[in-house]
């Protein structure tokens, strides 16, 4: 199972499509808002808890300052994803980034692309496929049908 988070109901929008990822390929997940600064101690039971509920990967999304995903990293051992979300109150979104990416030595966060949460649920699916075949064999079917969109959209541009 993947457990999704997120600061606030406004991350939505953007932590849905990591929900979406999971239908796709057919894995479990729960999706809840965790904040790091408004719910500091919902977030600890959260994160401590996780393992014992079958989570294997935790996809943290967060705006503003962002430390849901290293606060959460901080006392787990499972894999945390961190997934810097643009949010209102955001600097273009590079607060959220730099918050996620520049984790001290010690407590690595799994960091994608600013609102990147489809690709931190295709990552989450790629970690539960390493001991998955069927998970695995989803993956390699996706990743052929990338190919084949590409390989169309160049066939395309040479017909004109």
């Amino acid at each position: 199972m993947i457990g999704i988070i997120m600061g606030s109901i406004s991350d939505l929008k953007v932590m849905q499509e990591a929900a979406d990822v999971c239908k796709e390929f057919g894995v479990s997940y729960e999706i809840d808002i965790v904040s790091a600064h408004r719910t500091p101690l919902k977030m600890i039971e959260y994160a401590t808890s996780a393992r014992e509920r079958g989570v294997k990967v935790i996809i943290a999304g967060a705006g503003g300052a962002a430390h849901l995903p290293g606060m959460v990293a901080s006392v787990t051992t499972l894999p945390v994803i961190g997934v810097p979300v643009k949010s209102s109150n955001s600097i273009d979104g590079w607060d959220s980034v730099l918050s996620i990416l520049q984790m001290p030595s010690g407590v690595p966060v799994a960091t994608v692309a600013l609102n990147g949460a489809k690709n931190a649920g295709i990552l989450a699916v790629q970690m539960l496929g390493i001991e998955n075949q069927e998970i695995a064999t989803k993956l390699q079917n996706y990743k052929a049908e990338l190919i084949q969109k590409v390989d169309a959209m160049a066939d395309e541009l040479h017909q004109k």
